[in-house]
């Protein structure tokens, strides 16, 4: 996981809104949170060393100064998503032309001081401002001094700048100082959130989910699985293997994951594994080689589970076809 903060952008200041007290937010995003998107990590609360979200949970990494609102595949950025203003205001900082490509080592230089990406910073007044990063290069369609309302339009989610997956990063902050939106005060007592929060209808916590189910002849790389390339929508009868994989996030040690094929003549394979560490994204594929001839055709389903401390926290489903 990379532990650095997203870096502010360089910014063309121009005359701030009157003051109108605490902005009340909305999603970022234009999707359906625990559907197309997820929400993966928060703000950190350690002031240490370590790191931990508004729950007390490990939802997040060492000085992350934001809300991660991620998307699924790689295919569903380059489909388009949108960005959306999460409060009204006034666009003081803007920065596009940054290309889209999954951080690494091998790139780092390339983007230092720029680890916010393509972005937006919004101008909310009396001190208020919300930051938007990791947007899709060329995607911006405002500029510096526009008045923006709730829900308009920014551009699209991307991946650049320091990001290893596409999601859009919002920051909120207050006369320069970091706020959770989740937790307004900083005052976090784990089992009990704070019931005030700054977001008009605050979104669903997921502590972990499963990002997509798909199904392929042969263990799939990793790469493939996260672009959303993996999955294969039929498969013919003479495949080599028939394999299911579940795309995760949020793991813990200890964790569950619970992977099952079935098929026209009843499972095919049933495997549990309890996961070692905690992660903040991974996969995991079980399958079949084929014995006969061809594999009996019809309609195979693929169940994947998350399970913490012997409770369920997510399931999907997915199908395929054998022809």
């Amino acid at each position: 996981m990379i532990r650095a903060a997203c870096a502010a952008l360089t910014l063309t200041l121009v005359a701030g809104m009157p003051a109108a007290g605490e902005p009340v937010l909305t999603p970022p995003i234009d999707c359906d949170l625990g559907g197309d998107c997820f929400m993966q990590q928060y703000v950190d609360h350690d002031s240490g060393a370590g790191a931990y979200d508004y729950h007390c949970a490990p939802l997040s990494y060492d000085g992350h100064k934001g809300t991660d609102f991620g998307l699924r595949t790689l295919q569903q950025m380059q489909s388009g998503v949108n960005v959306l203003a999460s409060a009204p205001g006034t666009v003081k900082g803007v920065r596009d032309g940054m290309a889209d490509r999954s951080y690494s080592d091998a790139n780092s230089a390339e983007i230092e001081g720029r680890d916010c990406g393509n972005g937006v910073v919004i101008d909310h007044g009396d001190g208020w401002e919300t930051q938007y990063c990791h947007m899709k290069e060329n995607s911006l369609g405002v500029r510096v001094g526009d008045e923006v309302a709730r829900g308009s339009v920014l551009g699209e989610v991307g991946i650049s700048g320091r990001a290893q997956f596409p999601h859009v990063h919002l920051s909120l902050r207050h006369n320069g100082k970091t706020i959770d939106p989740f937790d307004p005060d900083g005052t976090v007592e784990c089992g009990t959130p704070d019931p005030e929060t700054m977001w008009q209808d605050p979104p669903p916590y997921r502590p972990g989910g499963i990002l997509d189910v798909g199904f392929s002849d042969g263990i799939p790389q990793y790469s493939d699985v996260k672009s959303g390339r993996a999955a294969e929508p039929s498969l013919p009868g003479n495949a080599p293997a028939l394999v299911v994989y579940g795309y995760a996030f949020g793991s813990q040690k200890g964790d569950a994951l619970r992977l099952v094929l079935t098929g026209p003549e009843g499972t095919v394979v049933d495997q549990t594994e309890i996961l070692e560490k905690q992660q903040a994204q991974f996969f995991r594929a079980v399958g079949k080689r084929r014995r006969a001839a061809a594999w009996p055709t019809g309609t195979y389903s693929g169940t994947v589970t998350l399970s913490r401390q012997g409770r369920e926290i997510d399931r999907r489903d997915a199908s395929t076809t054998v022809r």
